[in-house]
């Protein structure tokens, strides 16, 4: 059989034939996904029915640990786990949100490092509630304003985040999560080049990360410490002669033009936040402990305060020493361990060190980041 010009017939290998059974099947599996996600939500909706019933939390930090944990393991791939964890947060979130909307406090403004990791852990489908300072955070979740809350507590590069640890102190909230954040600095302008420029705006976190290229780069421009990556990025869309030092999410929500990305000198560096809020959660099977002791002003005191947790296996894996602003002693010592108080080894070592510290507070047992 013949044809004529321009009208040759398709044949089964063809390109744009396999294309179009491709989509055709990316289409059915499009539709079998959005019934699954269905039932799925159905689910969670009863789910949440019996949860009201009784009176149990709209939010278990555990379970949720422990979903991302499972599907981590049965992935075959193509799709990397990061990803997978990515999609099921939203798809998780929008289930939460069935049963009801979880306000959560973060340091503002919007397009923070801090709002990046509110999302991170939560997902988007939430109330998210930016505040001027981290007291302010600490506030609105202790108030009930916030069911939880997001905030900073160390750098990979600038170390831990003071005031975090001081209000840690003073709270009666818990750790009940946390999230590492990789922080990627991008210098931004309107115009998407330095041409014109007189200041750069930014933390002053974020020019201590930046520094050394800064001084290669940018050496003659005027530096402007703000309140927050935000707010530099806020200026500079504002200001032709201002460009903002701010994560590439700051570029997006303030219509500014990346000059240069991932400036950090260090490309390692990464943010923890906490999670806070009043809610004590169980074991996941993945967990850390954070506390915070105080010893005697004595010789051999520190050593007397670490040695239960290596006596009975419990892997430290954060000591962090802050200077202490009042009371008898001179230091407190922030501790994170490998494992949930309730673990049989850390549950006899805290009970040691409790009868021998001046002071110790547990601030948490939760799921570790992956």
């Amino acid at each position: 059989m013949t044809s004529t010009p321009g009208h040759e017939m398709s044949q089964p290998d063809d390109p744009d034939n396999r294309l179009d059974a491709l989509r055709a099947a990316i289409d059915a599996v499009d539709r079998e996904i959005v019934e699954r996600l269905n039932r799925r939500a159905g689910l969670a909706q009863q789910v949440g029915e019996l949860k009201h019933r009784t009176g149990a939390p709209v939010y278990r930090p555990e379970r949720e640990a422990q979903i991302m944990a499972r599907l981590r393991s049965v992935n075959p791939g193509p799709l990397p786990g990061d990803a997978i964890e990515a999609i099921w947060r939203e798809v998780v979130s929008a289930c939460r949100e069935l049963e009801r909307r979880l306000r959560v406090a973060y340091l503002g403004p919007a397009g923070t490092f801090s709002e990046q990791a509110l999302l991170r852990h939560f997902g988007s489908s939430v109330e998210a509630i930016p505040c001027p300072t981290i007291d302010e955070v600490f506030r609105a979740t202790e108030a009930g304003t916030a069911d939880f809350g997001v905030v900073p507590v160390e750098n990979s590069s600038e170390g831990a985040v003071n005031r975090t640890l001081d209000l840690f102190l003073l709270t009666p909230l818990s750790i009940s999560g946390e999230v590492s954040v990789p922080v990627r600095q991008s210098l931004m302008t309107l115009g998407g080049s330095l041409e014109g420029v007189r200041r750069i705006a930014s933390h002053p976190q974020s020019f201590a990360q930046c520094a050394g290229w800064l001084e290669r780069n940018a050496p003659g421009i005027e530096r402007l410490p703000v309140a927050s990556n935000a707010e530099a990025a806020r200026l500079a869309a504002q200001e032709p002669a201002t460009a903002a030092i701010a994560g590439d999410h700051a570029a997006q929500r303030y219509g500014l033009q990346i000059v240069a990305r991932s400036i950090q000198d260090d490309p390692n560096n990464r943010t923890r936040f906490a999670v806070i809020g009043r809610y004590a959660c169980a074991p996941s099977g993945a967990d850390q402990t954070s506390l915070i002791l105080s010893v005697p002003d004595r010789a051999g005191a520190v050593h007397a305060l670490i040695e239960p947790f290596a006596r009975h296996g419990v892997s430290m894996k954060r000591f962090e020493s802050r200077p202490a602003r009042q009371g008898l002693w001179e230091y407190y010592f922030y501790i994170d361990v490998i494992g949930h108080r309730d673990d049989p080894p850390v549950a006899a070592a805290l009970a040691e060190l409790k009868s021998q510290a001046a002071f110790c507070k547990v601030i948490g047992s939760y799921p570790r980041a992956a």
